[in-house]
């Protein structure tokens, strides 16, 4: 069992969501930083798609009620704990009595906390993701929250937790997301996203990261409300482009002038306010390139 003693600024349960209800308007959700989730429940043994803690900004104090094994990745932020040997990609032994203090990361936004095990809250739609713009699953953490661990794994899933240190690269000073054209560049020439860099504003969350810079010039006027998935780069009426992410609406009226490279979404994940970034257009596999394929792959379900 764990207790939070502080939740920080702000710490939720995610797992990797609940993708394929986008039919009934509910969004996957999941964790910001896919990665580092995933790379947390390897070293503690568990599945990888696992229920976790996901701590934003640092300040996520917890204290082991029982022996625990756990393991934090994602942002490098500074740790404290009475239990010896910890650190940043690495499976922690928690004795009870034990806490552990994560503070504020000099780089990168979100670090996550796996236990082996899983973490046990309340599961909707088949995930125990926190969706904070529909408002399922488990609420936000807050003081004196005490979790079950180590119930929600099948044992038989359960594999050998890593006595090795992961490598974890720092998060780049100014990342350089991968962007595929369209599906609505007639709207506004995704080209100009490549003039500056931009900045990332204060306004932003797990629903979108909006973006200070260069106004893209667009048509006047709305579309009808079309699906879309994570990654897509919105442009509203100011041109101030929108990175729509995990938690974001299943369908929107801003044109979407490109999509993010589901391999550069984790780094979406660790924007902080403030931090510088630039984009890179890329070219569509040839797969997507035949008759219909770009209307086929944007209205599939998130």
């Amino acid at each position: 069992m764990i207790e939070i003693v502080d939740p920080g600024p702000f710490t939720t349960v995610q797992d990797l969501g609940r993708p394929g209800w986008a039919a009934i308007g509910v969004g996957s959700s999941g964790a910001a930083d896919r990665g580092s989730l995933r790379l947390a429940n390897r070293l503690v043994g568990n599945p990888e798609g696992a229920a976790g803690f996901e701590a934003t900004f640092g300040g996520l104090h917890l204290r082991a009620l029982t022996d625990v094994l756990v393991a934090l990745t994602g942002a490098a932020t500074p740790i404290e704990s009475d239990a010896p040997l910890v650190g940043l990609g690495l499976a922690v032994h928690l004795r009870a009595g034990h806490e552990l203090r994560l503070r504020t990361p000099p780089r990168g936004l979100r670090s996550y906390v796996a236990v082996r095990g899983g973490i046990d809250a309340p599961e909707v739609l088949g995930s125990r993701s926190t969706d904070t713009l529909s408002a399922l699953g488990p609420s936000p953490l807050r003081a004196g929250d005490i979790f079950v661990t180590g119930t929600t794994v099948d044992p038989n899933t359960l594999t050998e937790p890593s006595t090795e240190l992961a490598p974890i690269p720092p998060a780049p000073v100014e990342p350089v997301l991968r962007l595929l054209p369209g599906p609505r560049n007639d709207w506004a020439d995704p080209a100009g996203l490549l003039a500056a860099a931009y900045t990332v504003r204060s306004d932003s969350n797990r629903i979108g990261v909006r973006l200070a810079g260069p106004a893209l010039a667009r048509r006047p006027g709305e579309l009808p409300s079309e699906a879309m998935v994570r990654g897509s780069v919105q442009v509203p009426p100011d041109g101030l482009p929108i990175i729509v992410h995990a938690d974001h609406p299943v369908t929107g009226g801003y044109p979407v002038v490109a999509v993010v490279v589901d391999a550069d979404l984790d780094l979406v994940g660790q924007l902080r306010p403030g931090d510088p970034v630039r984009f890179r257009l890329v070219e569509r596999p040839a797969t997507a390139a035949r008759p219909g394929a770009r209307s086929e792959a944007y209205g599939r379900r998130s």
